[in-house]
């Protein structure tokens, strides 16, 4: 009989998937299995209630499987129970079920699986495939037993345990949730908006916007959400987090924010958004510095950023994106954005603009696996006249909580942040209002210390100095470490040739 699920069993449920695939995948690997798997057994089971709640009123076998009872399809042979009862090339039979999933919904779900690799035996054999099928068979997914919210938290909860689980790596995919809520509240998504993320990982900063407006009993389904996700199968986990969590109207596309621009407004030009929330990669030096120089979107209006370093590309492709009255962004970055010289020139263009609303300095860890402190920038496309010529400075790097190794934000962290958000006036010892003129006079710095009492101007260039001189460093030892790993792959390659 269906009962409904508890938290604590559904996380249960959902990690023991990944406790079949130990030892025999690695970590990182993980959510590009057991994620569709998910989404497989959640569609299949959500059909049979479909089916069950039409033969309630039709009582016709024919007309409870009409197309408008169910909100997707599922081609004869494709459900779960036909999987569940196939015992040899089972990923074979799976990848079936799955392109056939897609190729029946083409308006929603083309390419939602995903890109694993189900057929390798090696990788995956019909043993474990079983396993994990027969694990996923002992509950049912149904709305009824498991409504989207909790299901959409029990996802949630998966992409945090597969980034503890993979490392450091896992970043691309998971943004402390704490933090994305608190960026949510600063820019106040309201229904009915459009809401973009250039670099949305799994969808959670999306799913924020949502979740946000249903806390506060508003109408959140005719939100516009839109992101673009580099990897592959991190974009179709990000649309499966969407379906899962109840949200229709979300377009997630797959491909390179810089060089090939998703959403576009029909005449060739940058769509632009009402909120963009955004944590793009850190630093990236494989991206097309040449092509972005003769930007066709317009969007290298402050400058060319050096190849070392894409954060600017990225901080003006979101400057572009907002909606000229409407659009306001919060942005996560590391904090050598806001003094770093080699982009003097970018930051100048950018303090210039006006965009720049407030400069929020927070405490370390909150980068995911990561001692790096995190600083979000807000922009606005249009001031309140009271705060043209004026930028905000938080310095919010004590308000911060760590338990069991995870740096996170508390009820009274966020609150503190927003209220001195929200007053735009000077704090001692936690905010300052600085304006275009005086950041000027600092060589148009937006290092925080500058503006918020507690250093002396020459203490603050030196720790500045500092901090750039050990950014610089640790780039260095990336890249080092990186040409090693190539010997070292070369090396193997010719021995085993």
């Amino acid at each position: 009989m269906s009962t409904r699920f508890t938290q604590r069993e559904l996380e249960n449920y959902l990690w023991g998937a990944a406790i079949v695939l130990r030892g025999l995948i690695d970590a990182g690997d993980y959510k590009q299995y057991i994620f569709p798997l998910v989404f497989l057994k959640r569609i299949s089971d959500v059909y049979d209630e479909e089916h069950a709640a039409a033969m309630e009123v039709y009582e016709d076998e024919e007309l409870a499987d009409l197309p408008e009872n169910h909100r997707f399809a599922i081609p004869h042979g494709c459900h779960w129970d036909d999987i569940r009862g196939v015992t040899q090339n089972i990923g074979a039979a799976l990848l079936h079920a799955m392109r056939s999933i897609e190729k029946a919904n083409p308006d929603t779900l083309p390419g939602v699986f995903g890109d694993g690799d189900w057929g390798n035996k090696d990788l995956l054999p019909d043993s474990t495939l079983a396993d994990l099928i027969e694990h996923f068979s002992t509950k049912t997914l149904s709305i009824a037993n498991l409504p989207e919210d909790e299901l959409g938290n029990g996802y949630e909860y998966l992409i945090k345990k597969f980034a503890d689980d993979s490392g450091h790596t896992a970043q691309e995919f998971y943004t402390n949730r704490t933090l994305v809520h608190l960026m949510t509240m600063l820019l106040e998504p309201q229904p009915g908006e459009s809401v973009y993320d250039p670099t949305c990982g799994t969808g959670g900063m999306l799913i924020s916007t949502a979740a946000e407006l249903k806390r506060q009993s508003k109408e959140w389904r005719n939100l516009r959400l839109y992101g673009q996700e580099l990897n592959y199968g991190t974009s179709a986990i990000a649309r499966m987090n969407l379906f899962l969590h109840g949200i229709t109207d979300g377009h997630i596309a797959h491909g390179d924010t810089l060089s090939r621009p998703a959403f576009l407004d029909g005449k060739g030009r940058l769509q632009t958004f009402d909120v963009v929330l955004a944590n793009p990669p850190y630093s990236i030096k494989a991206w097309n510095r040449a092509a972005f120089a003769r930007d066709l979107y317009g969007r290298n209006v402050w400058g060319v950023p050096a190849q070392g370093r894409a954060d600017y590309a990225f901080f003006q492709h979101i400057a572009k994106s907002l909606d000229p009255k409407t659009g306001r962004a919060a942005i996560l970055f590391p904090h050598g954005v806001l003094f770093r010289r080699e982009e003097a020139a970018l930051r100048e263009a950018l303090v210039k603009s006006d965009l720049i609303e407030c400069v929020l300095g927070l405490g370390a860890g909150l980068f995911y696996n990561s001692p790096m402190e995190a600083v979000v920038v807000t922009l606005r496309a249009t001031k309140p006249a009271e705060h043209k010529g004026r930028v905000l400075f938080i310095n919010a790097v004590n308000e911060v909580a760590r338990e069991q190794g995870q740096s996170f934000l508390r009820e009274s962290h966020q609150h503190r942040i927003l209220d001195a958000y929200h007053a735009f006036e000077p704090q001692g010892g936690f905010a300052a209002v600085a304006t275009l003129d005086q950041i000027a006079e600092k060589g148009h710095s937006l290092a925080i210390p500058l503006y918020v009492a507690g250093d002396s101007a020459k203490e603050v260039g030196e720790h500045i100095d500092v901090i750039d001189a050990v950014a610089q460093w640790r780039a260095a030892v990336q890249e080092s470490d990186e040409a090693i790993a190539d010997v070292l792959a070369l090396l193997r390659t010719e021995v085993t040739a």
